[in-house]
């Protein structure tokens, strides 16, 4: 039974008109989308469809659809896709914690990622790149325009380049094997990749901003954890700093931010517009 009510919603999600909001971004945890949550000015209920919970913000004259996806490449591409189907974005961005793979990454940076590749796709006896899904390009850009307008965080280095994607955490006993596969790679997550192909197929702008909160490899004179929450701040830090600059407003939010961003909550959230009564549904 609950396997129909999640069929009828998702068909409902893809007749749905689009919606149109700034950005959308996606978070696997919890953890990681609070400091989105926590600086909204305004908040609409969360939807849950599968595992992925979308909940639309705004952020000044920003209308953002924030999408804690769970972990993992399927959780992202399904959370990626219903929020696709759902709204029309300017851009998508990913934002969270990574790993940091490279030997001069350190505790704390945020990367933006240039590119994006799967860490575990090895087609080289038919002829692809590694890290390339057969099929699909060898490595998923970050769009030029943000990859040009993210700017430095308040705490820490901003960093521009390749991320890897991968089910499979990546400790000491994995690390020199990923950085022989992926010697340019600054960065690892569980996410990206799979996010970044989903939009590519939409053909939807799209960057991975992640701060770095573990070392795959620390050298003994580093540090080699940062707690979640704090990298996740300074995710959302550059991030939020990213929308400001770039999200330009929809018509709708222009002309009556309030009305605009309840009509599209009640989109998102299933609700009649009829029972909401000036953002009576949202919580600040």
């Amino acid at each position: 039974r609950k396997g129909r009510q999640d069929a009828v919603k998702l068909a409902s999600l893809i007749e749905a008109d689009l919606i149109e909001v700034d950005a959308v971004v996606l978070a696997a945890m919890p953890a990681e989308m609070a400091p989105f949550e926590d600086r909204a000015d305004f908040l609409g209920r969360a939807s849950t469809l599968g595992k992925a919970a979308l909940r639309l913000a705004a952020f000044g004259s920003s209308q953002v659809l924030l999408v804690t996806s769970g972990v993992g490449l399927v959780n992202a591409a399904v959370a990626t896709t219903l929020a696709l189907t759902r709204c029309r974005p300017n851009f998508v961005l990913s934002a969270g914690s990574a790993g940091g793979l490279h030997a001069d990454v350190q505790v704390g940076d945020v990367i933006a990622g240039s590119t994006c590749v799967f860490g575990g796709a090895d087609a080289q006896m038919f002829g692809y790149t590694l890290g390339q899904v057969p099929g699909m390009p060898a490595s998923y850009a970050g769009d030029p325009d943000l990859l040009a307008r993210v700017q430095d965080p308040a705490v820490g280095r901003l960093l521009r380049g390749q991320v890897t994607s991968g089910d499979a955490f990546i400790d000491g006993a994995s690390v020199a094997g990923a950085r022989a596969r992926f010697r340019e790679a600054l960065a690892t997550d569980m996410e990206s990749a799979a996010i970044a192909q989903t939009c590519y197929l939409f053909e939807v702008p799209f960057l991975t901003v992640r701060a770095i909160s573990d070392l795959c490899g620390p050298q003994a004179d580093q540090d080699f954890h940062l707690e979640v929450d704090i990298a996740a701040a300074r995710s959302a830090d550059v991030t939020l700093g990213l929308i400001a600059r770039t999200a330009s407003a929809s018509p709708m939010a222009s002309a009556a931010p309030a009305a605009a961003f309840a009509a599209n909550h009640c989109a998102i959230a299933g609700v009649a517009p009829s029972a909401v009564i000036f953002l009576s549904t949202l919580s600040a």
